[in-house]
């Protein structure tokens, strides 16, 4: 394996015994010869001249064939020179650091983009150990790892699949590289090759790219959390205010209903019709607090809340369902994202089942568990395809993934939610 740098390409003649007519005359010139000696051995004694004639052409046959084998190793020597040229050319333009070494793991090949990448020349990281391009709290591994490679007889591989690999510059400063090993030998020697890149600017965009997202899923929290509390402050506005005004309408109606003269069908009938419509006003009205914000939530915690949220679903659409939900003792201390997040995925489960699934009958089951709330929807429906959980307008399961992944919980619908508030330890 040459260290060697080359200036240029060599071109190199072609062997003689790849020339069909060359064959042909060494075969003919060979005969020949072997023609002369046999008349030679016969004939000697009697043509002495013969004999030193046969010999004479022996010794030009030698030296014939001395010189034509010289000129072969000539051929194959500048052959090997012109292929190593190449080679070093090869690795030179290559845009990917390239690094050779021996056993001893000492530089033997160092490519112009290796020096580019460590800012270290060709000549003084020949001869090096391989440590040198290394932080020091790696090299110890390194080495293990290396000669651990070399016993696996794999000719290839990624080096640091699962974690970033870093590499030394010259001047001291590190940096972050993706590389592969290959290994080879020659007679008894065994060689490895790195090639690696610098990814500092891929790390710089990814780490962004996390920066970014981060941010994002903590805006998407903060509007979450601001709708939640608007969906509070409107639910209780039309609880408490509006609530308070129907009931009190409803009994000033009773009152008017109780004075009017009597006999008087018409406006009797319009009274009943009115209490009607005020009755399913203040229904309506409670509907539409419990969809905003269920107040028992806030006042009888996630038990209590849910096991509404599934009774009234029972009602609403018809679709039988059986329920297994923890004691409210073990949800008391869930913290109120971790409850609302809870809340709005079940009731977001059950809409979809009500909308979408054809289902009869629907398993809901709510436990607590290795310090985790962690809930399970299923129905005997047709399901959700991989197509609809692409579609862009699936919001639905989209929200209800950014809500657990921001406070750390996992998404048969199963999910898993830590019983702490992510959300308040991170503003912590």
């Amino acid at each position: 394996m040459s260290a060697v740098r080359a200036p240029i390409l060599t071109s190199v003649k072609r062997s003689l015994f790849r020339e069909p007519a060359a064959v042909a005359a060494v075969g003919a010139l060979l005969g020949a010869l072997a023609v002369v000696n046999g008349v030679a051995i016969f004939r000697g004694m009697e043509s002495p001249w013969l004999l030193g004639a046969a010999i004479v052409c022996d010794v030009i046959a030698v030296g014939l064939g001395a010189l034509l084998a010289a000129r072969e190793v000539m051929v194959a020597d500048r052959r090997i020179e012109a292929s190593d040229a190449r080679l070093s050319a090869i690795i030179d333009s290559a845009m990917d650091a390239i690094i050779t070494v021996n056993e001893a793991q000492n530089v033997v090949q160092f490519n112009r983009a290796a020096e580019q990448l460590f800012g270290c020349t060709q000549g003084e990281a020949l001869g090096a150990p391989l440590e040198r391009f290394l932080p020091q709290r790696f090299r110890a591994a390194h080495r293990a790892h290396v000669d651990k490679f070399g016993t696996t007889g794999t000719t290839s591989r990624r080096m640091g699949d699962m974690t970033t690999l870093w590499a030394l510059r010259a001047d001291g400063s590190e940096f972050p590289i993706e590389a592969s090993i290959s290994q080879t030998t020659d007679g008894e020697r065994r060689y490895y090759t790195v090639i690696l890149r610098d990814i500092t600017r891929r790390k710089q965009f990814e780490e962004e790219l996390q920066r970014s997202q981060r941010e994002l899923r903590e805006l998407s929290a903060r509007v979450l959390e601001a709708r939640e509390d608007e969906k509070t402050h409107i639910a209780r506005e039309l609880h408490d205010e509006l609530g308070q005004m129907l009931t009190a309408l409803k009994m000033d109606l009773a009152e008017l209903r109780r004075r009017l003269p009597a006999g008087d069908n018409d406006l009797a009938g319009m009274a009943g019709g009115m209490d009607a419509l005020l009755d399913r006003t203040v229904s309506a009205t409670r509907r539409i607090s419990a969809d905003l914000r269920p107040l028992m939530l806030d006042d009888l915690g996630l038990a209590d809340a849910a096991d509404w949220l599934i009774q009234e679903f029972t009602k609403r659409s018809g679709i039988a369902c059986e329920s297994r939900l923890p004691a409210a003792e073990a949800l008391q201390d869930t913290p109120k994202a971790v409850a609302t997040a809870m809340y709005r995925a079940l009731q977001e489960s059950l809409t979809n089942i009500a909308r979408h699934s054809g289902a009869r009958r629907a398993w809901i089951v709510i436990e607590v568990q290795d310090g985790e709330i962690r809930m399970e929807v299923e129905d005997d429906g047709r399901g959700i395809a991989a197509a609809d959980l692409a579609k862009a307008r699936s919001l639905g399961l989209k929200g209800m993934r950014e809500r657990f992944t921001f406070i750390g919980g996992g998404t048969r619908l199963r999910i898993r939610a830590p019983m702490r508030d992510a959300l308040a330890e991170g503003a912590a």
